[in-house]
């Protein structure tokens, strides 16, 4: 095994490999001449030149399947580049061109650039940001309790606060109109404060996601409900007028489907 690591690592010296960095803003290529020398905090301070205004402490790359492999070390940058490799070799015998390896950083954004397709997000993001009562330290995340393009909304629990929570984690490698929509819901969840609207607690960054933290509704969804009293329904009625009703005033249109 190690005599094939050293094989792997003494072709890609001799024609070099192109690392293609994966940013918020667009993707970045960074030729590399003799990958056998390259060593994790090389690859970091190449990142953080392209990212100047994050604090990249790791990043990842995608095996076979799709799934994301954290790189934190020297031994696990060899392994990362063992791999892409021995992918390059299959794939040149097979007559098809190499792809860069792409990598994906992780690390904590300390300026709200990353929605770069907004005008005014940075302004406004920032306010959101720093006017939050929970930090990622502080959350014991518990069960998933949903899945979709935007991000996971997970059930966890504040321990400073001692209260149950929703946390909407979402990863900053989104098109700028998810980022759009993101921004759009923050303002609102922001802007509101009604008993018929989710309490907002706060919103933070942490390894190039975002994660918003609001009211958890232990009630769940209506639909698992098989049959609902009138009056309850007629309860659920008035509220959801009442939520609408407040949404209007602060010239906020709702348009569920």
């Amino acid at each position: 095994m190690l005599l094939l690591i050293l094989n792997n690592f003494c072709a890609m010296d001799t024609e070099g490999i192109e690392i293609r960095i994966k940013t918020p803003v667009g993707d970045m290529d960074s030729p590399v001449d003799f990958p056998s020398l390259l060593s994790f905090n090389d690859l970091l301070v190449a990142i953080r030149d392209v990212m100047p205004e994050t604090t990249i402490t790791a990043f990842e790359y995608e095996d076979e399947v799709g799934d994301r492999i954290t790189v934190r070390s020297d031994e696990e940058l060899k392994a990362m580049l063992s791999y892409y490799c021995n992918n390059v070799s299959e794939q040149r015998l097979n007559g098809v061109l190499p792809e860069p390896l792409q990598i994906f950083p992780r690390g904590t954004c300390a300026c709200v650039r990353v929605f770069s397709g907004l005008s005014k997000s940075s302004a406004e993001l920032k306010k959101i940001l720093t006017n939050g009562q929970i930090n990622a330290q502080d959350i014991q995340y518990q069960e998933q309790l949903g899945h979709g393009n935007g991000g996971t909304v997970y059930k966890a629990y504040h321990l400073l606060g001692m209260r149950v929570l929703a946390v909407k984690v979402i990863p900053l490698d989104i098109t700028v109109e998810l980022q759009k929509q993101i921004m759009s819901e923050l303002e609102i969840l922001y802007k509101c404060d009604s008993p018929y609207i989710i309490t907002f607690y706060s919103a933070f960054f942490v390894e190039n996601r975002i994660s918003i933290c609001t009211e958890f509704m232990d009630g769940g969804s209506l639909d698992v409900y098989r049959r609902i009293p009138e009056h309850v329904l007629g309860r659920i009625a008035v509220a959801v007028v009442k939520g609408l009703t407040y949404l209007w005033s602060l010239k906020i249109l709702h348009r569920g489907k």
